[in-house]
């Protein structure tokens, strides 16, 4: 019989036996501390955080309805509805309308503070309560500044399309 050394440096890898009707990649991939090629659960901050036009590409999208249910708002923001409800727990400035069986419909006003929050702890990284201290201590100060960085943006591409057009 031959004897395996899992702690030597140069030990060879186990491989399947394919006469036990699982695939070799199948094995491989579903082996203690490899990474499986279909990742589920829950994406990390970092993944959510590598789209960094999640708020341009809101604010191409226009908002002609009155209210938004928070499953759209969720899709607006490529987060999950449980995450929005969150932030209305933690964030005072968010006050969705609620309907007699409890729905949240959302206003554009809300949807505006939903940007301002998602700035905050997406895009500049805050935690919870650092966001929140931001927006008590000056609300309007945090507005402003979220409303100038987004303005430079779109100079910003602006001027790189121009580029790329010379």
């Amino acid at each position: 019989m031959h004897q395996l050394d899992l702690f030597a440096a140069d030990a060879p890898l186990p491989q399947p036996d394919p006469v036990a009707g699982v695939k070799a990649k199948d094995a491989l991939a579903t082996t203690p501390g490899t990474a499986s090629p279909k990742k589920r659960g829950r994406k990390s901050l970092k993944e959510l955080a590598d789209d960094p036009h999640v708020i341009r590409d809101l604010d191409k999208v226009t908002l002609d309805k009155q209210y938004y249910p928070i499953s759209e708002v969720a899709a607006m923001f490529k987060v999950n509805a449980s995450l929005v409800r969150y932030w209305e727990n933690e964030f005072d400035i968010l006050q969705p309308k609620k309907n007699r069986k409890g729905d949240r419909l959302f206003r554009q006003e809300d949807i505006h503070h939903l940007k301002l929050i998602y700035h905050l702890l997406r895009e500049r990284k805050y935690t919870i309560e650092g966001a929140k201290q931001k927006l008590k201590e000056d609300k309007k100060l945090a507005a402003r500044n979220f409303e100038m960085v987004q303005a430079l943006l779109k100079v910003r591409g602006f001027l790189t399309e121009l580029k790329d057009q010379l």
